[in-house]
C-alpha cells in the first residue's frame, strides 16, 4: 500500500529490512533503487495470498536476521470496489486472503522471532474502512476490521513476550491503489468531507509506522490509529 514509502523511512532509521513483492522485475527494480540511495534492503518474491509463500519468506527472514526480528510490518493490500450481492466468492476469497488470512499467519510465523529480539512490534496497515462504513466496500472493511481486532488480541496476548502490536489505519493515501480505484470526482467528493480538505501522503503512513517502531511508542500497544485527516470524527459536517 505505502511499501516504498515505508521501506525508506525505516531504512533512512538504521534498519536492515527485508521486503517482498509478486514480481521478480518489480523486486529488481526497487532493490536497485534502495540500493542507489545507500538502505539496507534485501527482498523475496512472495504473494502472501498463498500460505507456502508466507511460510517460504518467514524462514528467509529467519536465517538472514539469525532467528530474531524486531519489526514486522503487513502491508500487503487488496482492495474491492464493488456492491455485496455482486461480490462472488473467489473475489471474497482473495480480499478476504491478501489482507486478514496473511496478516494472522505472517503474524504467527515472526512470533518466535518476534519474542527472541526479547523487542518486539507488529504494526499492521489497516483502513478506515475497518473503522467506519465507505460505499461497496463491504469485503475490504471486514478483512480490515478483522485486522484491527487481531491487533488488539494479539497486544494483549504477547504483551508478556515484550511485542507490541499496533495498526495504522489509513484514510485516503495517494498510492497507486487509490488511483486505480477511484475516480477523480469520488475523490473530490470524499476530499470535501476530510477537515484537513486533502488527500494523504505516503509518508504520512511511513512516519507513523517508524514512531510505533521506536522505542517512544514503547508504552503503546493494541492502539488502531486513524491517519485520515479527521475524516472518521468529522460526522455530519
Amino acid at each position: 500500500i505505502c511499501r516504498q514509502a515505508i521501506v525508506e523511512e525505516l531504512a533512512g532509521d538504521g534498519a536492515a529490512v527485508h521486503t517482498c513483492s509478486r514480481t521478480q522485475a518489480d523486486l529488481d527494480r526497487c532493490l536497485q533503487q534502495w540500493h542507489t540511495k545507500g538502505y539496507r534492503v534485501t527482498g523475496s518474491v512472495c504473494d502472501v495470498l498463498h500460505p507456502d509463500q508466507r511460510l517460504s519468506l518467514m524462514e528467509s527472514v529467519s536465517s538472514l536476521f539469525d532467528g530474531k526480528l524486531n519489526i514486522l510490518v503487513n502491508n500487503s493490500g487488496a482492495l474491492l470496489h464493488k456492491k455485496a450481492p455482486e461480490v462472488t466468492c473467489e473475489e471474497f476469497s482473495t480480499i478476504m486472503g491478501t489482507n486478514f488470512d496473511a496478516t494472522y499467519h505472517l503474524c504467527q510465523l515472526s512470533y518466535p522471532l518476534l519474542k527472541a529480539s526479547t523487542l518486539g512490534s507488529i504494526v499492521n496497515i489497516s483502513s478506515i474502512s475497518g473503522i467506519v462504513s465507505l460505499p461497496y466496500t463491504s469485503v475490504y472493511g471486514a478483512s480490515k476490521a478483522a485486522m484491527n481486532q487481531l491487533t488488539r488480541s494479539l497486544a494483549c496476548e504477547w504483551a508478556k513476550d515484550n511485542i507490541r502490536v499496533n495498526a495504522v489505519a489509513a484514510g485516503l493515501i495517494m498510492t497507486k491503489m487509490l488511483s486505480s480505484a477511484m475516480s477523480p470526482e469520488a475523490a473530490k467528493a470524499i476530499t470535501c468531507r476530510i477537515p484537513l480538505e486533502r488527500i494523504g501522503e505516503a509518508s504520512e503512513i511511513s512516519s507513523w509506522v517508524a514512531f510505533l517502531c521506536s522505542p517512544a511508542a514503547s508504552y503503546t500497544t493494541g492502539q488502531v490509529i486513524a491517519v485520515d485527516g479527521g475524516l472518521t470524527i468529522n460526522g455530519f459536517n
